[in-house]
């Protein structure tokens, strides 16, 4: 029926947030209304069945007439961040829709632009459209240390943002994201870099926008289940595009790869950022953490490092002194992430584990150099780390080749 076709959706997936969703949403109809005045506008929360009343928080903000808004949520029990992009999307097909945002549940930053800064590039052409924020350098630290630069040195693109939470796309991706290969992690917290790896390495046309400072639920790194599903997915994607990026080895001399493979994307919004929201963190909860989640993993750490990587990394936790550099890091990541292609379930699950208390100690690393300086440091130290892993590609087609001829040569001999 016509009365369930729109031309924009804004999507909020949600769990537990009662307390910020009704902000959320009236922003979003705010912008709604003043950026898209001739089209027919849809808010929906796509939620886990939030045991704290989203839903009611949801129906009871207030938008100006002539925006709907729908409510879907998965059943009970059935969480998962992914799990509610998969309703959306789905939505999003039925309903015919040209422009989809989506944006976070618990922002406290979101204004009425951030709607048009969001969907008006998928109106000029763009199929998906990343965010630029102003954040804390202790904010996003699996973005900062993982998600960019393997964005940055394998899909070679720079878009800084991969999982920034807030995104908008068109139709025609929309519908390329539901034909892929969805695992229990992409239903997770690993929709973000599915989604962004997909439509990179799609080749859909992609953009960055200027939203400004993102205020929300921050925290300094998470163990458990947020980091394991994010580094899972991000690691199965990269590896299921492993043609893409490994081919450059055979077509492009070496110099090539590295010096000239870096793509910018075109960049919409706002040129100029307001100071992101200010953070602190307990370096010593934070150093106690990393010791606790060395030593229960450090048969793992001892297993997948090299014997050189494992000793300097050993010496400081008995020292309980971090310096794990930029090349260091770079080296180790790599050489996990080659091992994860190929390993068993089981091994993979070990292989994320092991990087676990690496992360923490990048992390305090991290810390420790740019607390004392300025935001803007802090981000040109964030590049200069995807530099790394950029100029550390060699290192990991070392690895593959090494890997081909040794196996060419067990053929030859058999």
């Amino acid at each position: 029926m016509e009365a369930h076709k729109y031309d924009v959706v804004v999507g909020i997936p949600s769990y537990n947030e009662s307390q910020t969703i009704g902000h959320v949403v009236t922003m979003a109809g705010q912008g709604l209304k003043k950026y898209f005045p001739d089209t027919r506008n849809v808010i929906v929360n796509v939620d886990n069945h939030s045991p704290d009343d989203t839903q009611g928080a949801f129906l009871s903000a207030e938008i100006p007439r002539g925006i709907d808004k729908k409510y879907i949520s998965t059943p009970e029990g059935v969480k998962g961040k992914g799990n509610n992009f998969w309703n959306l999307f789905h939505f999003c097909r039925n309903a015919g829709a040209r422009i989809i945002i989506a944006v976070d549940a618990d922002l406290r930053s979101i204004t009425p632009e951030w709607i048009q800064h969001l969907g008006h590039p998928v109106k000029d052409g763009n199929d998906f459209v990343t965010p630029l924020y102003s954040r804390h350098q202790f904010d996003g630290t699996i973005t900062n240390h993982l998600c960019y630069p393997f964005v940055f040195s394998l899909a070679g693109l720079d878009v800084r943002q991969p999982i920034g939470g807030d995104f908008a796309f068109s139709r025609r991706l929309c519908s390329y994201w539901l034909g892929q290969e969805w695992n229990d992690t992409t239903r997770q917290y690993g929709i973000d870099i599915f989604m962004s790896l997909n439509a990179l390495f799609g080749d859909f046309k992609v953009c960055q926008t200027g939203l400004g400072s993102k205020v929300h639920n921050a925290s300094a790194p998470k163990l458990g289940q947020m980091f394991e599903e994010v580094i899972y997915t991000l690691f199965t994607t990269l590896h299921r595009y492993r043609s893409r990026w490994l081919e450059e080895i055979v077509d492009k001399d070496s110099d090539t790869i590295w010096r000239n493979h870096i793509r910018t994307v075109d960049r919409y919004g706002l040129e100029k950022m307001s100071e992101p929201q200010s953070l602190s963190i307990d370096i010593v909860k934070l150093k106690g953490d990393c010791r606790k989640e060395y030593e229960s993993y450090h048969d793992l750490v001892k297993r997948y490092l090299n014997p050189y990587a494992y000793e300097i990394i050993n010496h400081m936790h008995e020292m309980d002194y971090y310096d794990v550099d930029i090349l260091l890091w770079s080296h180790i990541v790599y050489s996990l992430f080659y091992l994860f292609d190929g390993a068993s379930e089981e091994g993979k699950r070990d292989i994320i584990n092991a990087l676990k208390p690496l992360y923490f100690a990048r992390s305090i690393t991290f810390d420790y150099e740019t607390f004392r300086y300025s935001i803007n440091f802090a981000e040109e130290e964030v590049r200069h780390q995807a530099l790394a892993f950029l100029c550390q590609k060699p290192y990991l087609f070392g690895l593959y080749l090494g890997n081909n001829r040794r196996s060419h040569h067990r053929e030859g001999v058999s």
